[in-house]
């Protein structure tokens, strides 16, 4: 009988220990899971933050060589012509 008191308080203790660590990995889950979302929306700010920055980019670039810059001259009336005929496309458009 000892022996089976034995093997019945060594089972709670085994439970006992597997419900506190349980409750410890949950409680860290949802710890990492907050911690995760913060990190994307984090990034998706940066991702934003860097695609404003690119298009500024682009458009000083722009300004610069319609300034007088003759490095990018031939770089701007490409960028023109593609900016017209985006314009074209949706007067067409437009029309229908």
């Amino acid at each position: 009988m000892s022996n089976t008191l034995d093997a019945i308080h060594l089972l709670q203790d085994k439970l006992e220990s597997l419900f506190f660590n349980y409750e410890f990995l949950k409680k860290e889950n949802d710890i990492l899971l907050k911690s995760t979302t913060v990190l994307q929306q984090k990034l998706v700010e940066k991702e934003q933050a860097l695609e404003i920055q690119k298009k500024e980019y682009d458009l000083l670039k722009i300004a610069k060589t319609i300034e007088g810059s003759s490095d990018n001259t031939r770089d701007t009336k490409l960028k023109i012509n593609t900016l017209i005929k985006e314009i074209d496309k949706c007067i067409f458009q437009l029309q229908e």
